[in-house]
């Protein structure tokens, strides 16, 4: 066995924190939280994880490959071996001091910002506090969670520096097929509240409901009925990409299509395993099935994103200001 190093190594000597039936928690150093994401297909220049691994075991999920760099590489173990990143305010800090003011930063690009242990060990919480005492950023939480319901003080202290905006994924209004998919996530209709919940609060929040899965959640009523939920919610935007399977991902979606939906398994393996993403027509076809739907419900909404109240427009002005939070 070689000697591990960089993340593996931190990762193996990560202190356990707790373990359920299913589950185990560790504290992992962290020697960095943002990283820069080189992807050219993402819309934003910079991420933060505040956990590595996600409990909601979402069948078709692309980040699975994440903890291969920690040496875990059993598909599985991304859902069972949940890392959550030692918080360090001061070191935080200056990271966002080295980070150029003005541009996007993306919470939950890997892992899901609001999963379970949240509750416990509240990074997500305490990196939205310290962004709270900064300005001038453009910030993107992605989450399929309510409870970032329980945030909203501190999403409205950081909505009066920051852009900000929460994209609330919602696969399907089906609770049996969601529940099968995303066993752990919250309900459907949970996460759809919590928009409408945030969206009164002022927090502009959005519904997107990627991935769409061939025979599965793409037929129109199936994407109309999440459209027309997230309206009803006052969301902002609704959108859908196809489904695209790393090996990592069909690792773990194939097996479930040959339990659940066994009919489809075979095309499945045709189309994905020599390419992660699908080719031909089809996402043609999905792509003006969406546009055809957002036209239907008016999305995107009109109005422009107000300027943050705290917004700096002076050079010279300091990042950090000294108001509480």
């Amino acid at each position: 066995m070689p000697e591990l190093v960089g993340i593996a190594k931190l990762a193996a000597e990560s202190p356990s924190l707790e373990s359920k039936r299913n589950v185990e928690y560790f504290d992992l150093a962290t020697r960095k939280f943002i990283t820069k994401c080189n992807a050219p297909r993402m819309p934003f220049q910079w991420m933060i994880n505040p956990y590595r691994g996600c409990e909601f075991g979402c069948k078709y999920c692309y980040a699975r490959y994440a903890h291969e760099f920690m040496e875990l590489c059993n598909p599985l173990e991304f859902e069972r071996k949940i890392y959550a990143k030692h918080f360090d305010t001061a070191a935080f800090l200056d990271e966002l001091k080295r980070t150029p003011r003005g541009e996007t930063i993306a919470i939950g690009t890997a892992t899901d910002p609001y999963q379970p242990a949240e509750r416990r060990y509240r990074v997500t919480r305490s990196i939205l506090e310290t962004l709270a005492t900064t300005a001038g950023f453009r910030i993107g939480i992605t989450t399929k969670s309510n409870l970032i319901t329980r945030d909203i003080d501190v999403l409205q202290e950081v909505q009066r520096r920051h852009y900000l905006g929460v994209h609330m994924t919602v696969t399907t209004m089906d609770r049996e097929l969601a529940r099968m998919l995303e066993p752990m996530a919250p309900r459907p209709d949970l996460r759809v509240a919590a928009v409408r919940k945030l969206n009164a609060a002022g927090i502009r929040s959005s519904v997107f409901s990627s991935p769409v899965m061939p025979l599965i959640n793409d037929s129109d009523p199936s994407l109309d009925a999440v459209a027309k939920a997230a309206a009803q919610a006052g969301s902002r935007s609704w959108g859908a990409q196809v489904l695209f399977l790393k090996s990592s991902a069909q690792a773990v979606f194939f097996p479930f299509l040959e339990e659940k939906f066994p009919a489809l398994a075979r095309r499945y393996r045709e189309r994905y395993q020599r390419h992660a993403y699908l080719r031909g027509s089809y996402p043609e076809t999905i792509a003006e099935r969406v546009r055809q739907i957002r036209k239907r419900y008016g999305f995107p909404r009109g109005e422009r994103d107000p300027e943050p109240e705290l917004w700096p427009h002076d050079p010279q002005l300091e990042l950090f200001t000294s108001s509480p939070l």
